[in-house]
């Protein structure tokens, strides 16, 4: 057990949150679970230009559906506050004019219009111009080292407008992170550009903003997606120059989420074109007033959700697939995280869905179900008779939604009856089969389905006609259709009155 384990989410409220997102929450939330550790969720918001307005009561909303509550953030506070990088701006200058003084860093002055023009110079086809080694000595770029220690500090004092950028090493040097899934990865300082730190705004970049928020708030280990592996050598060279690595965490760069084909990561426009969600939620965009569906909204259950996730680039060894949140965090190990991107497969989600579906008991699934009938202005008897409904269809449903279609016929006499897999054969035989079903019905209807059935079934015998012949007709007039539970289950559960009232109805259609 390793001890004091502190591990972050550290996500922009930029948008809605795509699945990749919540697989970083849920490994980060793993692995603090299973040491004892804490969980913090820390927002990234110094680029104040892509701030999307909801974005960040979605994102704990998000982890309140999934179950991965953080243990400190912008919601429940903690000893490390404020939890919004926009409330530490004043924390992070003294950091980065730090590293200017020991030569580690240094200001620029250009406008955007001189550094797209630099590029648009320099650039070819094959290599984009950057800002280094290669170009950080030369005009017409206006930094500290182009314009000497007396302009440069002259230019501050004006109250001209300037960044701090991160002095990458003169001479070559390699880099080398250790990686929990990778191992050993390597970097040459040469092809990492100067990035910027501090912004004229006097907002971090991601950069700066990560190395010195992970440092004072003690974060042990940190787990962020691929995409961030380029990013590594900076950080590496911030912590080194700045705390010593040895206080830096451990870092584990988690697989992509690929789509389907396995062709690149996943995209909410692939979601779009292929027919299936990326987002955790239902995001709204203030920007475009566009909604894009999420699990949720789907019909996915949370235990299903995370579930999957999960397994989207983990497994436990085994050939155990369904897990509960609690036999995760018993499970889960860092050794067992792939390093090749994991493809998303939707049929497989739907699988995880329908899996945990008829996994949960009815009580379990009652509220959900519930909102489902509310929803859809469907009135039902009570809880009990509800829970009964439910334990007889969920193994047919796929996703929550489909308890709609699945159990409207328990409260709703059905609109629509296909009649085409019994007229054909209908006869008088049947027909006074089932007049004298009725009767008897009227006169006793039996307390549980299989007395129903038996009673059903010795009347057949009775009148010589085969029970196979006169099982669909009952289910078809009962529900209309060929689908459905246990036809004597319904009936039980439909009563009396209702019963015989949808088997005279069909008769009467049956023989005009």
């Amino acid at each position: 057990m390793l001890k004091n384990v502190r591990v972050r989410f550290a996500p922009s409220p930029t948008g809605g949150l795509h699945l990749g997102g919540v697989r970083t929450v849920l490994y980060n939330y793993l692995f603090a679970k299973q040491h004892q550790g804490k969980f913090i969720v820390r927002i990234e918001d110094t680029d104040q230009t892509r701030f999307v307005e909801g974005a960040e009561e979605y994102i704990f909303k998000t982890l309140k559906w999934c179950g991965l509550q953080p243990d400190e953030s912008i919601m429940q506070g903690g000893p490390f506050e404020p939890y919004r990088q926009s409330e530490r701006k004043s924390s992070y200058k003294k950091y980065a004019e730090e590293l200017v003084a020991k030569g580690f860093a240094y200001y620029a002055f250009d406008t955007a219009e001189e550094l797209d023009a630099m590029r648009s110079k320099n650039s070819t086809l094959d290599e984009p111009s950057k800002y280094d080694i290669n170009t950080r000595y030369s005009k017409p770029l206006r930094n500290q080292f182009t314009l000497g220690d007396e302009e440069t500090i002259r230019l501050i004092q004006e109250g001209i407008p300037y960044v701090i950028r991160v002095k990458m090493p003169d001479e070559p040097e390699t880099i080398t992170l250790t990686d929990l899934i990778r191992g050993d990865v390597k970097f040459f300082s040469t092809i990492v550009d100067d990035k910027v730190l501090l912004k004229a705004d006097g907002m971090p970049t991601y950069h700066l903003a990560v190395v010195v928020d992970d440092y004072l708030m003690q974060i042990t280990h940190a787990f962020r997606g691929e995409e961030w592996l380029p990013s590594a050598p900076v950080h590496i060279f911030l912590w080194d120059k700045l705390f010593g690595l040895e206080n830096m965490p451990q870092w584990a760069h988690l697989p992509l989420i690929l789509k389907p084909d396995g062709h690149g990561k996943l995209s909410k426009r692939d979601g779009d074109r292929l027919g299936f969600p990326v987002f955790a939620m239902d995001w709204f965009d203030p920007k475009t007033q566009e909604t894009t569906q999420g699990f949720k909204e789907k019909g996915f259950l949370p235990q299903a959700f995370v579930n999957m996730l999960a397994m989207l680039g983990w497994n436990s060894g085994t050939e155990q697939e369904i897990f509960s949140l609690e036999e995760l965090i018993e499970k889960f190990s860092l050794e067992r995280v792939h390093k090749a991107g994991a493809k998303f497969d939707y049929e497989k989600a739907k699988w995880f869905n329908h899996e945990w579906i008829k996994k949960l008991d009815a009580q379990e699934l009652l509220a959900d179900v519930q909102k489902q009938l509310q929803d859809n202005n469907i009135e039902y008897k009570d809880d009990d008779q509800l829970k009964t409904i439910i334990s007889l269809v969920k193994d047919r449903c796929i996703f929550l939604n489909d308890f709609v279609e699945q159990t409207i016929y328990f409260f709703q006499a059905p609109q629509e009856i296909d009649l085409t897999p019994i007229q054909p054969k209908w006869d008088e035989k049947k027909t006074n089969f089932f007049t004298e079903l009725m009767n008897k019905w009227n006169q006793n209807f039996s307390k549980s389905a299989t007395e129903l059935e038996q009673e059903f079934k010795t009347l057949a015998t009775v009148k010589e006609i085969k029970v196979g012949e006169l099982m669909m007709p009952l289910r078809i007039m009962l529900v209309g259709g060929k689908f459905g539970p246990g036809v004597f289950d319904i009936a039980n559960i439909l009563g009396q009155h209702e019963t015989i009232k949808r088997i005279e109805f069909l008769l009467k259609k049956l023989n005009s």
